[in-house]
């Protein structure tokens, strides 16, 4: 049976994909990914969560590029270029999500890829993203050529009330 390569969408419209959008982010949350929310995730938080973000794509204020299985969303990864004059080479990178059961199959490198290329063809040659420090994803980040610029510590809580630090990452992209 050949199957098809997987590809990558630019969504600009999330109403009809929202409730898979709020299961993917509570899967990861519940996953224990550090990802703004509390564990465990509460679905209308995610949607409200969601419903900002479909505003900010309708003004093309922030990108969101998805994987899918057939119509089952299996990840996700947004691009929030920089609005201020002087930093228009650069972006943030926020929210890559895979499913836990998805996971280790090649999507979140994927997804960066692509997020790079875009990122290239748009004149942004800098892009940065935060995680939890100690997290997996250091490695992964690190793995995909991302420069730990520094961690600042007591920058966000769990569901404890314990505090935990946040690394700041970075890349320079080639010119192409």
């Amino acid at each position: 049976m050949k199957t098809s390569p997987i590809q990558v969408k630019e969504l600009t419209c999330i109403t009809p994909l929202l409730p898979q959008l709020v299961e993917l982010l509570s899967a990861c949350i519940n996953d224990d990914a550090s990802l703004g929310f509390y564990k465990p995730a509460q679905a209308d938080l995610l949607a409200q969560y969601w419903h900002s973000i479909e505003n900010e794509l309708a003004l093309k204020q922030r990108r969101l590029f998805a994987t899918f299985d057939n119509q089952t969303l299996l990840g996700c990864v947004q691009l929030l270029p920089c609005r201020k004059q002087n930093g228009t080479h650069r972006a943030e990178v926020e929210k890559l999500l895979v499913p836990p059961s998805a996971q280790r199959q090649g999507r979140a490198r994927m997804l960066m890829r692509y997020v790079e290329q875009h990122a290239s063809t748009q004149g942004i040659s800098l892009l940065v993203l935060d995680t939890q420090s100690g997290d997996k994803s250091e490695l992964f980040y690190h793995a995909l050529g991302y420069q730990k610029a520094g961690e600042i510590p007591y920058f966000v809580t769990d569901a404890t009330g314990q505090l935990n630090a946040t690394s700041y990452y970075y890349k320079v992209l080639s010119k192409s």
